[in-house]
């Protein structure tokens, strides 16, 4: 996994054996294991790592007004019962929740109002709720909403 794998070594004075992966791949699900070698002692602890998938269809950046599909999946092993979807900490652009079973949101024609952080929650059988930000950018013409622009003789019109 290297060179996206480290352990900070200035905190491993403090007790703190933490290790970083960035950025993490989807191969990278599993259950890892630390263990902590001290004179006779030995402690060791397991965690396990789940990861979510965010996918764009067509791939980031989009272009305005082209069909966008926007797909989240998760490792998680349970049955999934819904998939939510946050724009900008807000539900949705048109400020409704976008909640259903499916893992993809569909956006018919996707406007500079949608770029943005975007959040995906996965809420299983089981109870867990799981969720992943990303940024989404579109292309296109973020201009006036009149093609019609007034300017003052003598100055600059932009």
């Amino acid at each position: 996994m290297k060179p996206r794998v480290s352990l900070q070594d200035s905190t491993l004075r403090h007790g703190n054996f933490s290790l970083r992966i960035a950025p993490v791949r989807s191969e990278d699900v599993g259950l890892y294991e630390a263990q902590v070698k001290y004179k006779t002692e030995v402690h060791s602890c397991h965690v396990e790592l789940g990861v979510i998938t965010v996918t764009l269809s067509p791939p980031n950046p989009v272009i305005e007004s082209e069909l966008l599909l926007m797909s989240c999946n998760s490792s998680h092993r349970a049955s999934l019962v819904e998939t939510c979807w946050f724009h900008n900490k807000h539900p949705g652009p048109t400020s409704r929740t976008f909640c259903f079973l499916s893992g993809t949101l569909s956006i018919l024609y996707p406007a500079m109002s949608d770029a943005g952080s975007w959040r995906c929650q996965l809420r299983y059988s089981d109870k867990e709720i799981v969720s992943a930000t990303f940024n989404l950018q579109i292309l296109g013409f973020d201009g006036p909403a009149s093609p019609v622009v007034y300017a003052a003789a003598g100055s600059a019109a932009d």
